[in-house]
Protein backbone atom coordinates (compact mmCIF):
# COMPACT_ATOMS: atom_id res chain seq x y z
CA UNK A 1 0.00 0.00 0.00
CA UNK A 2 1.23 3.68 -0.67
CA UNK A 3 1.55 5.43 2.26
CA UNK A 4 -0.37 8.11 1.00
CA UNK A 5 -3.99 6.97 -0.32
CA UNK A 6 -7.15 8.63 -1.21
CA UNK A 7 -10.38 8.21 1.14
CA UNK A 8 -14.28 9.48 0.95
CA UNK A 9 -12.68 12.03 3.19
CA UNK A 10 -9.77 12.74 1.43
CA UNK A 11 -6.13 12.50 0.54
CA UNK A 12 -4.21 10.88 4.08
CA UNK A 13 -0.90 9.74 4.51
CA UNK A 14 0.52 7.52 6.62
CA UNK A 15 3.74 6.17 7.72
CA UNK A 16 5.37 2.41 7.99
CA UNK A 17 3.98 0.13 10.44
CA UNK A 18 5.54 -1.22 13.40
CA UNK A 19 6.14 -4.85 11.62
CA UNK A 20 7.77 -5.22 8.28
CA UNK A 21 5.52 -5.03 5.54
CA UNK A 22 2.87 -3.26 7.38
CA UNK A 23 1.49 0.19 6.84
CA UNK A 24 -0.02 2.63 10.04
CA UNK A 25 -2.43 5.29 9.61
CA UNK A 26 -2.57 7.49 12.86
CA UNK A 27 -4.45 9.81 14.71
CA UNK A 28 -7.08 9.81 12.03
CA UNK A 29 -10.03 12.49 13.32
CA UNK A 30 -13.59 10.40 12.73
CA UNK A 31 -14.99 12.71 14.83
CA UNK A 32 -15.86 16.15 16.60
CA UNK A 33 -18.05 16.96 19.51
CA UNK A 34 -18.25 19.61 21.84
CA UNK A 35 -18.52 18.87 25.88
CA UNK A 36 -21.82 16.17 26.27
CA UNK A 37 -22.45 16.70 22.96
CA UNK A 38 -23.20 13.67 20.90
CA UNK A 39 -20.57 13.15 17.83
CA UNK A 40 -20.55 14.47 14.45
CA UNK A 41 -18.81 12.16 11.96
CA UNK A 42 -16.18 13.62 10.29
CA UNK A 43 -16.96 13.55 6.64
CA UNK A 44 -14.28 15.26 4.94
CA UNK A 45 -11.23 17.64 5.12
CA UNK A 46 -9.25 20.04 3.18
CA UNK A 47 -5.54 19.02 2.03
CA UNK A 48 -3.65 16.16 2.73
CA UNK A 49 -4.41 14.81 6.02
CA UNK A 50 -1.25 13.72 8.19
CA UNK A 51 -1.58 10.55 9.74
CA UNK A 52 1.89 9.93 11.07
CA UNK A 53 1.06 10.66 15.03
CA UNK A 54 -1.03 9.09 17.19
CA UNK A 55 -3.67 11.86 18.40
CA UNK A 56 -4.65 12.82 22.06
CA UNK A 57 -5.90 10.69 24.68
CA UNK A 58 -9.28 11.75 26.62
CA UNK A 59 -7.99 13.34 29.93
CA UNK A 60 -8.09 10.81 32.25
CA UNK A 61 -6.87 10.77 35.98
CA UNK A 62 -3.48 10.38 35.51
CA UNK A 63 -3.36 13.30 32.98
CA UNK A 64 -3.06 15.36 35.94
CA UNK A 65 -0.44 13.35 38.24
CA UNK A 66 2.93 11.60 37.65
CA UNK A 67 2.06 8.58 37.65
CA UNK A 68 5.77 7.15 38.80
CA UNK A 69 4.48 8.84 41.89
CA UNK A 70 1.19 6.96 42.32
CA UNK A 71 2.38 3.70 43.93
CA UNK A 72 -1.04 2.41 44.23
CA UNK A 73 -1.72 2.53 39.87
CA UNK A 74 2.67 1.74 39.75
CA UNK A 75 1.80 -2.15 38.07
CA UNK A 76 -0.16 -0.89 35.32
CA UNK A 77 1.94 1.95 34.89
CA UNK A 78 4.92 -0.26 34.34
CA UNK A 79 3.12 -3.19 32.24
CA UNK A 80 1.79 -1.10 29.26
CA UNK A 81 3.09 3.07 29.70
CA UNK A 82 6.42 3.44 31.45
CA UNK A 83 8.52 5.37 29.09
CA UNK A 84 5.72 6.73 26.85
CA UNK A 85 4.53 9.98 26.46
CA UNK A 86 0.85 10.75 26.00
CA UNK A 87 -1.01 13.96 25.45
CA UNK A 88 -4.74 14.23 26.05
CA UNK A 89 -7.02 16.55 25.48
CA UNK A 90 -11.18 16.33 25.41
CA UNK A 91 -10.48 16.90 21.03
CA UNK A 92 -9.64 13.12 21.55
CA UNK A 93 -11.93 11.44 19.10
CA UNK A 94 -9.33 9.72 16.87
CA UNK A 95 -8.58 6.60 15.49
CA UNK A 96 -5.48 4.34 13.82
CA UNK A 97 -5.16 1.71 11.25
CA UNK A 98 -3.03 -0.82 10.34
CA UNK A 99 -3.22 -2.59 7.35
CA UNK A 100 -0.39 -4.80 5.27
CA UNK A 101 1.55 -3.03 2.67
CA UNK A 102 0.30 -4.84 -0.20
CA UNK A 103 -3.46 -4.15 0.65
CA UNK A 104 -5.46 -2.30 -1.50
CA UNK A 105 -8.97 -0.90 -2.56
CA UNK A 106 -10.91 -3.92 -3.39
CA UNK A 107 -9.11 -6.14 -1.61
CA UNK A 108 -11.98 -6.42 1.24
CA UNK A 109 -9.61 -7.24 4.23
CA UNK A 110 -11.48 -8.50 7.38
CA UNK A 111 -11.29 -6.07 9.71
CA UNK A 112 -10.51 -6.06 13.66
CA UNK A 113 -11.82 -2.60 15.11
CA UNK A 114 -10.63 -2.45 19.14
CA UNK A 115 -12.38 -1.09 22.12
CA UNK A 116 -10.02 -0.58 24.88
CA UNK A 117 -10.48 -0.81 28.46
CA UNK A 118 -9.44 1.33 31.74
CA UNK A 119 -12.65 1.14 33.53
CA UNK A 120 -14.51 3.78 31.81
CA UNK A 121 -11.92 6.32 33.15
CA UNK A 122 -8.45 5.82 31.71
CA UNK A 123 -6.73 4.34 28.55
CA UNK A 124 -5.86 4.94 25.09
CA UNK A 125 -5.68 3.20 21.67
CA UNK A 126 -1.90 3.24 21.26
CA UNK A 127 -0.51 1.42 24.76
CA UNK A 128 2.68 -0.32 24.28
CA UNK A 129 0.30 -3.57 24.19
CA UNK A 130 -2.13 -1.84 21.38
CA UNK A 131 0.96 -0.38 19.57
CA UNK A 132 1.10 -2.19 16.17
CA UNK A 133 -0.92 -5.77 16.25
CA UNK A 134 0.67 -8.06 14.40
CA UNK A 135 -2.83 -8.77 12.85
CA UNK A 136 -1.68 -7.60 9.40
CA UNK A 137 0.76 -9.94 8.90
CA UNK A 138 -1.86 -12.94 8.96
CA UNK A 139 -4.18 -10.45 6.54
CA UNK A 140 -6.61 -8.95 8.73
CA UNK A 141 -6.67 -5.04 9.25
CA UNK A 142 -6.48 -3.76 12.98
CA UNK A 143 -8.40 -0.38 13.98
CA UNK A 144 -7.57 1.04 17.48
CA UNK A 145 -9.89 4.05 18.94
CA UNK A 146 -10.03 6.75 21.58
CA UNK A 147 -13.50 7.61 23.03
CA UNK A 148 -14.15 10.71 25.68
CA UNK A 149 -13.43 8.84 29.17
CA UNK A 150 -14.74 9.63 32.90
CA UNK A 151 -16.88 12.96 33.62
CA UNK A 152 -16.20 13.96 29.93
CA UNK A 153 -18.20 10.40 28.92
CA UNK A 154 -20.49 9.57 30.57
CA UNK A 155 -22.27 12.44 32.75
CA UNK A 156 -25.39 12.20 33.20
CA UNK A 157 -27.78 15.49 33.75
CA UNK A 158 -31.50 16.73 33.45
CA UNK A 159 -30.59 19.42 31.65
CA UNK A 160 -28.63 17.84 28.85
CA UNK A 161 -31.88 15.57 29.10
CA UNK A 162 -34.05 18.50 28.08
CA UNK A 163 -31.34 19.46 25.86
CA UNK A 164 -31.24 16.64 23.31
CA UNK A 165 -34.01 14.20 24.69
CA UNK A 166 -31.42 12.06 26.51
CA UNK A 167 -28.23 12.38 28.06
CA UNK A 168 -25.28 9.84 29.13
CA UNK A 169 -23.12 7.53 27.02
CA UNK A 170 -21.40 9.99 25.05
CA UNK A 171 -18.10 7.40 25.25
CA UNK A 172 -20.27 4.89 23.61
CA UNK A 173 -21.85 7.19 20.86
CA UNK A 174 -17.73 7.81 20.19
CA UNK A 175 -17.23 4.38 19.64
CA UNK A 176 -20.10 3.64 17.47
CA UNK A 177 -19.28 6.70 15.33
CA UNK A 178 -16.01 5.55 15.00
CA UNK A 179 -17.46 2.01 13.55
CA UNK A 180 -19.62 4.47 10.81
CA UNK A 181 -16.41 6.06 10.18
CA UNK A 182 -14.97 3.05 9.12
CA UNK A 183 -17.86 1.49 7.43
CA UNK A 184 -17.54 4.89 4.97
CA UNK A 185 -13.92 4.77 4.94
CA UNK A 186 -12.23 1.30 5.40
CA UNK A 187 -12.48 0.21 1.44
CA UNK A 188 -9.93 2.63 0.48
CA UNK A 189 -7.68 0.73 3.12
CA UNK A 190 -8.61 -2.74 1.33
CA UNK A 191 -11.03 -3.55 4.20
CA UNK A 192 -14.14 -4.98 4.22
CA UNK A 193 -16.84 -2.94 5.56
CA UNK A 194 -19.22 -5.71 5.25
CA UNK A 195 -17.07 -7.77 7.88
CA UNK A 196 -15.57 -6.01 10.85
CA UNK A 197 -15.03 -8.00 13.91
CA UNK A 198 -15.45 -5.62 17.17
CA UNK A 199 -13.37 -6.17 20.19
CA UNK A 200 -12.69 -5.06 23.92
CA UNK A 201 -11.48 -6.10 27.05
CA UNK A 202 -12.58 -5.16 30.77
CA UNK A 203 -14.23 -1.87 30.01
CA UNK A 204 -13.95 -2.55 26.55
CA UNK A 205 -15.55 -5.89 26.51
CA UNK A 206 -18.52 -4.00 28.23
CA UNK A 207 -18.39 -1.80 25.53
CA UNK A 208 -18.63 -4.36 22.89
CA UNK A 209 -21.81 -5.98 24.90
CA UNK A 210 -23.77 -2.56 25.22
CA UNK A 211 -22.86 -2.50 20.79
CA UNK A 212 -24.06 -6.47 20.45
CA UNK A 213 -27.54 -4.98 22.34
CA UNK A 214 -27.96 -1.83 21.06
CA UNK A 215 -30.56 -0.84 18.36
CA UNK A 216 -28.72 1.43 17.36
CA UNK A 217 -25.78 -0.20 15.59
CA UNK A 218 -27.30 -2.67 13.54
CA UNK A 219 -24.94 -3.32 10.54
CA UNK A 220 -21.98 -1.82 11.40
CA UNK A 221 -20.32 -5.22 12.65
CA UNK A 222 -20.41 -9.05 11.85
CA UNK A 223 -18.76 -10.78 14.51
CA UNK A 224 -17.71 -9.84 18.29
CA UNK A 225 -14.83 -10.71 20.55
CA UNK A 226 -15.08 -9.95 24.38
CA UNK A 227 -12.43 -10.51 26.89
CA UNK A 228 -12.70 -9.97 30.89
CA UNK A 229 -15.87 -7.85 30.44
CA UNK A 230 -18.24 -10.38 27.99
CA UNK A 231 -21.77 -11.13 29.38
CA UNK A 232 -24.54 -9.72 31.42
CA UNK A 233 -25.97 -9.78 35.06
CA UNK A 234 -27.80 -8.24 36.76
CA UNK A 235 -24.31 -6.99 39.35
CA UNK A 236 -23.00 -5.19 35.96
CA UNK A 237 -26.22 -3.82 34.43
CA UNK A 238 -26.46 -0.59 33.30
CA UNK A 239 -29.09 1.69 35.56
CA UNK A 240 -31.34 4.56 34.46
CA UNK A 241 -29.61 7.64 33.32
CA UNK A 242 -32.10 9.05 36.10
CA UNK A 243 -30.14 7.43 38.89
CA UNK A 244 -27.26 9.35 38.38
CA UNK A 245 -29.24 12.82 38.60
CA UNK A 246 -28.63 13.63 42.33
CA UNK A 247 -24.69 12.83 41.36
CA UNK A 248 -24.04 15.12 38.84
CA UNK A 249 -26.12 18.07 40.51
CA UNK A 250 -24.08 17.64 43.56
CA UNK A 251 -20.75 17.75 41.49
CA UNK A 252 -22.54 20.71 39.59
CA UNK A 253 -23.03 22.53 43.07
CA UNK A 254 -19.31 21.46 44.40
CA UNK A 255 -17.82 23.04 40.60
CA UNK A 256 -19.95 26.16 42.32
CA UNK A 257 -21.55 25.93 39.13
CA UNK A 258 -25.37 26.70 38.57
CA UNK A 259 -26.38 26.38 35.32
CA UNK A 260 -24.91 24.06 32.55
CA UNK A 261 -23.53 26.61 30.56
CA UNK A 262 -21.17 26.92 33.61
CA UNK A 263 -20.34 23.62 34.45
CA UNK A 264 -19.54 23.11 30.76
CA UNK A 265 -17.00 25.76 30.92
CA UNK A 266 -14.82 24.37 34.04
CA UNK A 267 -11.19 23.08 33.26
CA UNK A 268 -11.17 19.24 32.40
CA UNK A 269 -8.46 19.17 35.85
CA UNK A 270 -11.48 20.82 37.71
CA UNK A 271 -14.08 18.80 36.56
CA UNK A 272 -12.38 15.21 37.50
CA UNK A 273 -11.52 17.10 40.73
CA UNK A 274 -14.97 17.41 41.45
CA UNK A 275 -16.35 13.95 40.01
CA UNK A 276 -13.59 12.83 42.68
CA UNK A 277 -14.82 14.92 45.59
CA UNK A 278 -18.23 13.98 44.67
CA UNK A 279 -17.99 10.36 44.81
CA UNK A 280 -16.51 11.01 48.55
CA UNK A 281 -20.22 12.68 49.64
CA UNK A 282 -22.55 11.09 47.10
CA UNK A 283 -23.22 7.52 46.42
CA UNK A 284 -23.63 5.86 42.71
CA UNK A 285 -21.61 8.40 41.47
CA UNK A 286 -19.53 6.19 38.77
CA UNK A 287 -18.62 6.94 35.11
CA UNK A 288 -20.18 3.92 33.26
CA UNK A 289 -23.25 3.19 31.14
CA UNK A 290 -26.65 4.14 31.71
CA UNK A 291 -29.88 3.08 30.54
CA UNK A 292 -30.57 5.90 28.36
CA UNK A 293 -33.52 4.64 26.29
CA UNK A 294 -31.79 4.99 23.28
CA UNK A 295 -28.17 3.67 22.75
CA UNK A 296 -29.07 1.11 26.39
CA UNK A 297 -32.80 0.17 26.20
CA UNK A 298 -33.23 -2.42 28.40
CA UNK A 299 -30.97 -3.79 30.79
CA UNK A 300 -28.40 -6.74 29.44
CA UNK A 301 -30.38 -9.62 31.02
CA UNK A 302 -33.62 -8.94 30.14
CA UNK A 303 -32.31 -8.10 26.04
CA UNK A 304 -30.44 -11.46 26.83
CA UNK A 305 -33.84 -13.49 27.36
CA UNK A 306 -35.40 -11.74 24.71
CA UNK A 307 -33.07 -12.72 22.32
CA UNK A 308 -32.58 -8.82 21.36
CA UNK A 309 -28.70 -9.47 20.81
CA UNK A 310 -26.88 -9.32 17.50
CA UNK A 311 -27.34 -12.87 16.02
CA UNK A 312 -23.96 -13.37 14.93
CA UNK A 313 -20.85 -15.09 16.08
CA UNK A 314 -18.86 -14.65 18.83
CA UNK A 315 -15.70 -15.01 21.52
CA UNK A 316 -15.43 -14.38 24.91
CA UNK A 317 -13.48 -15.58 27.96
CA UNK A 318 -11.27 -14.64 30.97
CA UNK A 319 -7.59 -14.65 32.27
CA UNK A 320 -7.15 -17.28 35.46
CA UNK A 321 -6.05 -14.18 37.58
CA UNK A 322 -8.75 -11.70 36.26
CA UNK A 323 -11.18 -9.51 38.52
CA UNK A 324 -13.76 -11.99 39.48
CA UNK A 325 -12.96 -14.76 37.34
CA UNK A 326 -15.78 -17.48 38.42
CA UNK A 327 -17.95 -14.22 37.91
CA UNK A 328 -16.71 -13.31 34.76
CA UNK A 329 -16.12 -16.97 33.09
CA UNK A 330 -19.85 -17.53 33.62
CA UNK A 331 -21.19 -14.44 32.46
CA UNK A 332 -18.87 -15.08 29.06
CA UNK A 333 -20.44 -19.05 29.06
CA UNK A 334 -23.67 -18.54 29.59
CA UNK A 335 -23.50 -15.41 27.02
CA UNK A 336 -22.24 -18.03 23.97
CA UNK A 337 -23.89 -21.07 24.95
CA UNK A 338 -27.27 -18.62 24.57
CA UNK A 339 -26.38 -17.94 20.89
CA UNK A 340 -27.51 -19.09 17.78
CA UNK A 341 -24.80 -18.90 15.47
CA UNK A 342 -21.59 -20.79 16.57
CA UNK A 343 -19.42 -18.77 19.88
CA UNK A 344 -16.68 -19.62 21.36
CA UNK A 345 -15.44 -19.31 25.32
CA UNK A 346 -11.77 -19.71 25.84
CA UNK A 347 -9.80 -19.72 29.48
CA UNK A 348 -5.84 -18.51 29.66
CA UNK A 349 -3.89 -19.24 31.99
CA UNK A 350 -0.18 -18.55 31.30
CA UNK A 351 1.53 -17.36 33.92
CA UNK A 352 3.18 -14.58 32.77
CA UNK A 353 7.19 -15.09 33.04
CA UNK A 354 8.50 -12.17 35.20
CA UNK A 355 6.81 -12.41 38.40
CA UNK A 356 4.17 -14.63 39.87
CA UNK A 357 0.86 -12.43 39.35
CA UNK A 358 0.02 -15.62 37.11
CA UNK A 359 -2.35 -14.37 34.35
CA UNK A 360 -3.60 -11.05 35.65
CA UNK A 361 -6.40 -8.67 33.88
CA UNK A 362 -4.83 -7.75 30.81
CA UNK A 363 -2.37 -9.98 30.77
CA UNK A 364 -3.81 -11.34 27.36
CA UNK A 365 -3.78 -8.59 25.55
CA UNK A 366 0.12 -8.97 24.92
CA UNK A 367 -1.02 -12.59 22.85
CA UNK A 368 -3.94 -11.27 21.55
CA UNK A 369 -2.27 -8.62 19.57
CA UNK A 370 1.34 -10.29 19.03
CA UNK A 371 2.97 -7.02 20.58
CA UNK A 372 5.51 -9.35 23.34
CA UNK A 373 8.15 -7.43 22.06
CA UNK A 374 6.90 -4.41 23.46
CA UNK A 375 6.68 -5.99 26.48
CA UNK A 376 9.55 -5.62 29.35
CA UNK A 377 8.87 -9.56 30.83
CA UNK A 378 11.62 -12.29 29.81
CA UNK A 379 9.02 -13.82 27.29
CA UNK A 380 9.79 -17.02 26.13
CA UNK A 381 9.47 -18.96 22.75
CA UNK A 382 6.53 -20.94 24.74
CA UNK A 383 4.85 -17.15 24.86
CA UNK A 384 5.67 -16.62 21.16
CA UNK A 385 4.26 -20.04 20.47
CA UNK A 386 1.26 -19.28 22.43
CA UNK A 387 0.77 -15.79 20.99
CA UNK A 388 1.10 -17.21 17.22
CA UNK A 389 -1.65 -19.56 17.93
CA UNK A 390 -3.98 -16.79 19.45
CA UNK A 391 -3.51 -14.45 17.03
CA UNK A 392 -4.05 -16.83 14.48
CA UNK A 393 -7.55 -17.82 15.79
CA UNK A 394 -8.63 -14.33 16.60
CA UNK A 395 -7.54 -13.89 12.73
CA UNK A 396 -8.85 -16.75 11.66
CA UNK A 397 -12.45 -15.87 13.55
CA UNK A 398 -12.08 -12.47 11.59
CA UNK A 399 -12.33 -13.76 8.33
CA UNK A 400 -14.78 -16.17 8.72
CA UNK A 401 -16.14 -16.35 12.13
CA UNK A 402 -14.45 -19.66 12.86
CA UNK A 403 -11.16 -19.59 14.84
CA UNK A 404 -10.25 -23.07 13.58
CA UNK A 405 -7.68 -23.70 11.28
CA UNK A 406 -5.00 -26.31 9.97
CA UNK A 407 -2.87 -27.88 12.70
CA UNK A 408 -5.04 -25.94 15.46
CA UNK A 409 -6.61 -28.28 18.33
CA UNK A 410 -10.55 -27.92 17.47
CA UNK A 411 -12.02 -25.27 19.19
CA UNK A 412 -15.79 -26.49 20.02
CA UNK A 413 -18.67 -24.30 19.82
CA UNK A 414 -19.95 -23.33 23.22
CA UNK A 415 -23.50 -24.52 23.52
CA UNK A 416 -26.33 -25.14 25.65
CA UNK A 417 -25.65 -28.71 25.84
CA UNK A 418 -21.62 -28.46 25.68
CA UNK A 419 -20.34 -25.71 27.73
CA UNK A 420 -16.70 -26.00 27.17
CA UNK A 421 -13.79 -23.42 26.95
CA UNK A 422 -10.57 -23.92 24.94
CA UNK A 423 -8.13 -23.95 27.73
CA UNK A 424 -5.09 -21.32 26.36
CA UNK A 425 -1.63 -21.14 28.32
CA UNK A 426 0.47 -23.81 30.91
CA UNK A 427 -0.26 -26.98 29.05
CA UNK A 428 -0.96 -27.74 25.38
CA UNK A 429 -4.40 -25.77 24.00
CA UNK A 430 -7.21 -28.28 24.71
CA UNK A 431 -10.69 -28.44 25.37
CA UNK A 432 -11.98 -28.21 29.33
CA UNK A 433 -12.93 -26.18 31.81
CA UNK A 434 -11.63 -24.48 34.43
CA UNK A 435 -11.97 -25.84 38.44
CA UNK A 436 -14.83 -23.31 39.38
CA UNK A 437 -13.53 -23.78 43.45
CA UNK A 438 -10.02 -23.25 42.49
CA UNK A 439 -11.82 -19.92 40.57
CA UNK A 440 -13.66 -18.94 43.80
CA UNK A 441 -10.18 -19.05 45.86
CA UNK A 442 -8.42 -16.75 43.55
CA UNK A 443 -11.41 -14.47 43.74
CA UNK A 444 -11.33 -14.30 47.43
CA UNK A 445 -7.42 -13.99 47.51
CA UNK A 446 -6.11 -12.86 44.76
CA UNK A 447 -4.08 -9.45 45.29
CA UNK A 448 -5.58 -8.27 41.97
CA UNK A 449 -2.68 -6.40 40.84
CA UNK A 450 -3.01 -3.06 38.75
CA UNK A 451 -6.64 -2.45 40.52
CA UNK A 452 -6.55 1.22 42.36
CA UNK A 453 -8.28 0.30 45.98
CA UNK A 454 -10.08 -2.32 47.61
CA UNK A 455 -13.42 -1.30 48.59
CA UNK A 456 -15.13 -4.91 49.33
CA UNK A 457 -17.51 -4.86 46.68
CA UNK A 458 -16.83 -6.99 43.23
CA UNK A 459 -18.44 -4.79 41.10
CA UNK A 460 -17.37 -1.56 42.57
CA UNK A 461 -13.74 -3.02 42.22
CA UNK A 462 -14.49 -4.15 38.44
CA UNK A 463 -15.23 -0.72 37.43
CA UNK A 464 -12.56 1.24 39.27
CA UNK A 465 -9.91 -0.68 36.90
CA UNK A 466 -8.38 1.89 35.21
CA UNK A 467 -8.71 5.42 37.10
Amino acid sequence: MDLMITTPCGQIRGCEGPFPGTVAFKGIRYATAGRWEYPQQVTGWDGIYDATAYGSASYQPRAFYNEEENLKKVFYYNEFRKGETYTYSEDCLFLNVFVPASAKEGDKLPVLFYIHGGGFTGGCGNEKHFDGPVWPAKGVIGVTINYRLGPLGFVCLPQLTEEAGHCGNYGLYDQMTAMKWVRDNISAFGGNPDNVTIMGQSAGGMSVQQHCLSPLTDGLFAKAVLSSGGGVSKMLSAAPAEKQYDFWLAAMKNAGCETLEQFRAISPEKLFEVWQQTKKEVKGGGCFPCMDGEFVVSSGVDLLAAGKQKQISYMAGVTSEDMMPPILFGMAKDWCAAQKQPSYLWYFDRQLPGDKNGAWHSSDLWYWFGTLDNCWRPMTEKDRALSDEMVTRLCNFAKNGDPNGEGLVRWEPCTAEHKKSLRLGEKDTHMGNPNKLKMIWTMLTNKAVGEQKRTGSASRSFFNMGE
